[in-house]
C-alpha cells in the first residue's frame, strides 16, 4: 500500500452510505449480499447515532462499526442475530438498556493491516464507558472454522484458536482486544458458511460501570510511552528504522497513547560521513531529515500512537536548526524546534537556535514539547503552561551525569511550577565512529507535581539507568485539575501578575 495520509474516527452519516456498502462487499467476498441496505443504516442513524461509527483513510470509508443498545436480560445467552436485532429491524433498541451490543464491525481488505479495527473497538469501549453500560456484547464470526470442521467441534477450535495454536482473523483479533468469551451459539447468522452457521458469544465488562448512574465521568488517563534509546552503528536509514518500527510497536502493543523518542536519535548515521568535519557530517545527517519525518507519520497511522520524535538536524536555507515533530495518529504532524543551543553545539556544529514556542492539540489534550537545554529555561514552559499545556515532552541528548542532572532537575522543577507532567526520554551507549557524540548517560523518567495526589517524590516511574528499555506509565490529567483548584500550594493561580510575568514576543 502507498502511504496514507491521514485517518478520520468520527460518526457514521447517511452520505457514507456507498462507501459503507463498498467496504462490506469487499470484507465478505465469501458472503455475497451480505450488506446492510441503506433504509437500515438510515433507521440506525435515527434510533441510535452515537452507535454508528466509521473510519476514513484519505477521505475514503475503510471500516465501521455499528451497534444497538439493548436490555439484555430480555434475550439471554442464547439468541439468534435475527432475535437481537428484531428481525433487522433494530426495534430492540432502548436508550434505557445496559448493554452495548456489537451487530456489525468490519475492515476494508485494502486497509487491513493498520490496525483500524482496534481504533473501532477502542471508540465502542469509550462509548460503552461514556453511557455507563455494563459491558460490550456480540456474536463473533470464525471464518476460518470451515476448513477444521471435519477434525475439531466449535469448542476445541476456539479453545486452539485461544491457545494460539490456529490463528482466525477475526476472533484472534477480539480475543487480542480483552474480549473474553461466553459461549458458542448455534444457528447464530444463517448463511455464514465460513463459520458453519456457528458464532462466539464475546463480551467486554466496562471496570467503570456504576448501577444507577446513568453517565460516568470521561476518563481522563493518558499512557505513555519512553523509549530509552541505546546508540549503535547503522548501515543504513532502513537499518536504523528497523529499531524504530521495534519501539514503535512495543509502546503500541502496550496500548500507549504518545511515544517519545530521544534528541539526536538518529546520529549513528553520521558515522558514513565521518571523513567530514562535524558540521559537515551533521549537515549530511539533515538530508535524511524529511524522510525520517514521513516514514514517522505512517507509523504513527499504522500503529495507532502519537509520536514526538525526539529531535534532528534540519537544514531551512544556510542555516542548521534542532527540529522535531509530533506525529499524530490521525496522519496530521506539527514541529517545533531547539531555542536555546548550547556552547558545544554552535561550536561543534554552527547550530541556531528556533523561535517556535506553541502548545500542539492531541486527541489527549495539549502538549507541549521542550529539547534538552530548553528546559533549563523556565520561562519556556511558564509559556506552554499558560497556552493549557497539561503534558511536557522532553527529548534530550547528554553525554555526562552532570549534564544528565542539569536537564532531571530542572524538569521536576518544571512539573512543580506549571502543574503538569514531564517525560524525559534520552541516549544511552556509545557511538566511538561518530565524532562529538562519543558517550551517552540517560535515565527517562515521568515526573510529577508534588502533592497529596501524587507520588511523595514526585516521580511516576523512570527507567533503569543506561540501559535500552521503554518506560510505560500512566498519567491521570484530572489530578491536574484538582491540584489546579485544592491544591496544597497552587503555583499557577498564585502567580504574582502584578509584579512579574512572563511574555512572549
Amino acid at each position: 500500500m502507498e502511504d496514507i495520509g491521514k485517518v478520520e474516527l468520527r460518526a457514521l452519516k447517511s452520505s457514507d452510505y456507498q462507501g459503507l456498502k463498498d467496504s462490506m462487499i469487499a470484507a465478505y467476498p465469501n458472503w455475497p449480499g451480505a450488506f446492510w441496505g441503506e433504509q437500515h443504516i438510515e433507521t440506525l442513524l435515527r434510533i441510535f447515532p452515537k452507535g454508528q461509527i466509521a473510519i476514513f483513510v484519505d477521505d475514503e470509508l475503510a471500516g465501521c462499526a455499528l451497534s444497538l443498545i439493548v436490555t439484555y436480560e430480555h434475550f439471554g445467552d442464547s439468541h439468534t442475530y435475527q432475535e437481537i436485532t428484531g428481525n433487522y429491524t433494530f426495534n430492540t433498541h432502548t436508550p434505557k438498556g445496559d448493554v452495548l451490543y456489537g451487530i456489525d464491525l468490519f475492515i476494508k481488505p485494502e486497509y487491513r493491516g493498520l490496525r483500524l479495527g482496534r481504533r473501532l473497538y477502542d471508540a465502542r469501549k469509550s462509548l460503552c464507558e461514556d453511557l455507563n453500560l455494563k459491558a460490550i456484547i456480540f456474536g463473533g464470526r470464525i471464518p476460518k472454522y470451515h476448513e477444521y470442521a471435519k477434525d475439531l467441534s466449535p469448542k476445541e477450535y476456539i479453545q486452539k484458536v485461544k491457545f494460539k495454536e490456529i490463528y482466525d482473523p477475526t476472533l484472534t483479533f477480539q480475543l487480542s482486544n480483552d474480549f473474553h468469551v461466553k459461549k458458542v451459539l448455534v444457528n447464530y447468522l444463517p448463511g455464514d458458511k465460513e463459520s458453519k452457521d456457528y458464532a462466539v458469544l464475546l463480551q467486554w465488562d466496562n471496570i467503570y460501570y456504576e448501577k444507577g448512574a446513568r453517565k460516568l465521568l470521561d476518563k481522563s488517563i493518558v499512557r505513555l510511552g519512553l523509549v530509552q534509546w541505546q546508540m549503535r552503528l547503522y548501515k543504513d536509514i532502513d537499518d536504523l528504522f528497523e529499531q524504530v518500527e521495534f519501539f514503535v510497536d512495543a509502546t503500541s502493543a502496550y496500548k500507549s497513547d504518545f511515544a517519545l523518542f530521544p534528541e539526536f536519535f538518529n546520529a549513528p548515521l553520521m558515522a558514513a560521513h565521518n571523513n567530514l568535519s562535524e558540521a559537515a557530517a551533521i549537515r549530511k545527517l539533515a538530508e535524511h531529515t524529511d524522510e525520517i519525518r514521513d516514514r514517522f507519520i505512517q507509523l504513527a497511522i499504522s500503529y495507532n500512537v502519537n509520536i514526538i520524535t525526539g529531535s534532528m538536524p534540519s537544514m531551512r536555507g544556510d542555516k542548521l536548526f534542532n527540529e522535531g515533530f509530533v506525529c499524530r495518529r490521525n496522519g496530521t504532524y506539527d514541529s517545533y524546534e531547539k531555542i536555546h543551543v548550547t556552547p558545544d553545539e554552535a561550536k561543534f556544529w554552527g547550530l541556531t537556535g528556533g523561535k517556535k514556542v506553541e502548545v500542539f492539540e492531541t486527541d489527549c489534550g495539549p502538549i507541549g514539547v521542550l529539547i534538552c537545554y530548553d528546559s533549563e529555561f523556565p520561562e519556556l514552559s511558564r509559556i506552554l503552561a499558560a497556552q493549557g499545556m497539561k503534558i511536557l515532552f522532553v527529548p534530550f541528548l547528554t553525554d555526562t551525569q552532570n549534564g544528565y542532572g542539569r536537564v532531571r532537575y530542572c524538569c521536576r522543577a518544571r512539573a512543580i511550577e506549571n502543574e503538569c507532567y514531564v517525560a524525559i526520554a534520552g541516549s544511552v551507549g556509545n557511538l566511538p565512529k561518530v565524532s562529538n557524540m562519543d558517550i551517552q548517560f540517560a535515565q527517562s523518567a515521568v515526573f510529577t507535581p508534588s502533592d497529596f495526589s501524587f507520588p511523595t517524590n514526585g516521580i511516576k516511574a523512570e527507567a533503569t539507568p543506561n540501559t535500552e528499555m521503554i518506560l510505560v506509565a500512566d498519567v491521570d490529567l484530572d489530578l491536574l485539575k484538582e491540584l489546579h483548584n485544592f491544591g496544597s500550594v497552587r503555583n499557577l493561580k498564585d502567580r504574582r501578575t502584578d509584579i512579574y510575568d512572563v511574555i512572549k514576543r
